[in-house]
Order: C-alpha cells, then sequence, then structure tokens
C-alpha cells in the first residue's frame, strides 16, 4: 500500500496583506499531479487545512475541490483531520457528503479508529484531531502548574492512541496521525503555538508504537520524529509562510507499508510556490537595484535588509516596490547604528545585552521582549553552528 502524508496547507493565510492563494492552488494541482504519478492508494492530511476558523470562501472552494479531484471519484480515500487553525465544526460539516466520495472530515478528537478498505488490504487509522482540552471537553488539571498540566497532557494522549490502537489488526496495514507538537520538533515562526507555556507537549515516547506510521502536522519543517517507538513524521507545510522557513525544501511524504512489516517513508519534492529569501545589501541602493537587473530571485517574496547613510524616501520604496513586485520587508540599517553596534560589542557585553541596546537605539527607546532576544540568540547559535560545520 502507498500513502501520501501531507499536512499545513494553510489555505486563505497571506504574507504582510498578500494572498498566497494562487501559490497554494499550484501546490494542490501539483499534488494531484504527484498522486497520480506516484500510484498513491491513500492520502493522509494531517490537520491545519485552513488557516483560520473563518476561511475566505476561495481557501474552502479550493479545499474541497481539491479533496475531490484526489479522491478519484471515491476510488481512492482521503482522511483529513481538523488542526489548531481548523474549525472543527466547520471542517466536518460536509462529512456525510464527502463520505460518499471516500473522503473522511473528522474535526474532533475521539478514540474511534477508521477502518477504510484499499483495493484488496485493511488500513486502519487511528486518526486524532487536535486535541486540545477544550476539544476534548475535559480539564486535565484543576492546578494552574504548567509541568503538571503536560504531564496530564502527554498521559491524556498516550492514553487515547492506546484505546484506538486496540482497534489495529496483524492483517492489516496500521498507521496513526494527529495534529500534535512533539517535544524536540524543530519549529518555526509561521507556526501558532498550539501550547501554552509548552503544557500542550507530548514526548516522542507516547506515539504508538504498534503503529507501523505516525503522520503527525503542525510543525512546518519537513522532519523524523526523534526519539519514537516507531516511524513518525511531519510532512511540514507545502509552501514556506515565514522568512524563517527561507531556504527549507518543501515535500510530501510517501510511505509504502505492508501489513506486519516496517513502513518504508520517502520524500517527494515540491516546486509550487515562490520561495521566501532574505536580500542583504551591504552595498546600499545601487547593489539592489543591480540584482533586479540581473534577475535575482525573480520570482520569489523578499525581505530586505538595506545599509544606508541616509532615510529612505516613500518615493524610493515606492520605485523598490514597482521594481520587484515581492518585497515584503524593507528594512534601512543605518551605517552610524551599525558602527555603534560593533563598538558595544567590542566592550565585551554579554550578546543579549549588546542586542537591547541595538534594538531600543532602532525602535527609538523600544525594549525587546524576551521571546525577540531568545530568537536572536538561536539564530546567532546556529550561525556559529554553520561555520564550524
Amino acid at each position: 500500500m502507498r500513502i501520501l502524508h501531507t499536512a499545513d496547507w494553510h489555505l486563505g493565510k497571506t504574507l504582510e496583506g498578500r494572498s498566497r492563494l494562487p501559490e497554494q492552488e499550484q501546490f494542490l494541482d501539483e499534488l494531484e499531479r504527484i498522486v497520480n504519478d506516484e500510484k498513491i492508494d491513500v492520502v493522509l492530511m494531517a490537520g491545519d487545512a485552513f488557516d483560520t476558523v473563518n476561511p475566505p470562501a476561495k481557501a474552502e472552494q479550493l479545499f474541497y475541490d481539491s479533496l475531490s479531484r484526489l479522491s478519484d471519484k471515491g476510488k481512492r480515500p482521503v482522511v483529513v483531520i481538523s488542526g489548531n487553525h481548523d474549525n472543527p465544526d466547520r471542517l466536518s460539516a460536509a462529512s456525510p457528503i464527502a463520505f460518499d466520495s471516500n473522503i473522511h472530515l473528522i474535526g474532533y478528537p475521539s478514540a474511534e479508529v477508521l477502518s477504510i478498505p484499499v483495493k484488496d488490504e485493511q488500513l486502519n487509522v487511528a486518526a486524532l484531531a487536535y486535541p486540545s482540552e477544550a476539544r476534548l471537553e475535559q480539564l486535565l488539571s484543576e492546578v494552574h502548574d504548567e509541568i503538571l498540566l503536560r504531564d496530564h497532557y502527554d498521559e491524556k494522549i498516550r492514553d487515547l492512541f492506546q484505546k484506538m490502537t486496540e482497534g489495529f489488526s496483524v492483517d492489516a496495514v496500521n498507521v496513526a496521525m494527529s495534529h500534535l507538537y512533539v517535544a524536540g520538533g524543530s519549529s518555526t515562526d509561521s507556526e501558532r503555538p498550539i501550547e501554552v507555556g509548552g503544557a500542550y507537549t507530548v514526548r516522542a515516547t507516547s506515539l504508538p508504537e504498534s503503529a507501523q506510521y505516525v503522520a503527525l502536522g503542525h510543525l512546518h519543517r519537513p522532519q523524523n520524529v526523534k526519539k519514537a517507538l516507531t516511524n513518525a513524521r511531519y510532512s511540514g507545510s507545502p509552501l514556506a509562510y515565514s522568512f524563517s522557513e527561507s531556504g527549507y525544501a518543501k515535500s510530501v511524504s510517501i510511505i509504502d507499508v505492508y501489513p506486519k512489516e516496517k513502513a518504508n517513508v520517502s520524500e517527494v519534492f515540491l516546486s509550487s510556490g515562490k520561495p521566501l529569501v532574505k536580500w542583504k545589501a551591504q552595498e546600499g541602493l545601487q547593489q539592489v537595484y543591480r540584482w533586479i537587473d540581473e534577475g535575482k530571485d525573480r520570482n520569489a517574496w523578499i525581505d530586505l535588509e538595506i545599509q544606508l547613510t541616509d532615510q529612505l524616501s516613500i518615493e524610493e520604496i515606492h520605485r523598490l516596490r514597482k521594481a520587484h513586485e515581492g518585497f515584503v520587508h524593507i528594512r534601512p540599517i543605518f551605517e552610524h547604528e551599525m558602527e555603534q553596534f560593533e563598538s558595544t560589542k567590542k566592550e565585551q557585553l554579554p550578546i543579549d545585552e549588546v542586542f537591547k541596546r541595538f534594538y531600543a537605539k532602532q525602535t527609538g527607546g523600544a525594549e525587546a521582549n524576551p521571546e525577540l532576544v531568545q530568537l536572536f540568540l538561536s539564530l546567532i547559535h546556529e550561525e556559529e553552528r554553520g561555520g564550524e560545520a
């Protein structure tokens, strides 16, 4: 049996007000081609079909049209669970009609297992939709203690999977899927946190060992789950949704699996959508226009950081945006501020204090919040590790 695992479509999501629907449509066309070319038997979509609980009508139309094409008039089962961005009622509202096309829409978490015939085989899916306290309709802890809540949450998810996998059978293909945060996963800026202070976190060892594969959604970077007792993976988002994902290769996961055997997992890389890139123009405007003339990153969204001696005029900003429609951010860095930043570094102050001073200067006295400081430190550490490689 060949299963395709995808997640985190975030249909309707914008980039600083810019519509991504044309790119999302390109992805879904590409996904249909992959499903047909790779002779996929089943499609699993692990949550966050939409970006908001009230998505645009065009996003909903694209979603249902794509599911219809993927199912090929019911010949290919498609299983979709809600994520933390989705409205579970809205997602599952079309279930009675969708079911006739072999499309299974699961809005709320439950302990039921889907048993789906696939050609001459049977597929059991422990499909656990995003399991928040509210959607589970259960208070996990009466005490406001982060560690206690995290432990109770982890225990609840482990018990739910345990109950669901009791419906597995040795002569079938048995997989699990959910939309949650597994401890140790690599996150990006574009993921809305699904836990308060880390409370909604699941240990990798709590994923069901009896599942031959666990299809996960929420994290936008494709990655395997370390320390899991079985094959578990985040397929990642099909498009880059923040500049923290700049340079990430996007893909969908394909699972070849037979009853009683270990799953074989591979990737098919995606080509649709515009890349998100960062430009650092240390030579000023002349360098930016030279890159534009050269056609650099012609079909991309761009975060531009440009070193200047004087403030950019409104007319110059308009000229830049007219020369390249992909500019999302245009951030001037002034030479005297760079010099001050470098001299402050030489005072041998802690790097976080150096950043706080620079941020205050850059913003006219604003104080950098702890999350921003932590992000800066993580980027510094990543750069240091990259330099050592």
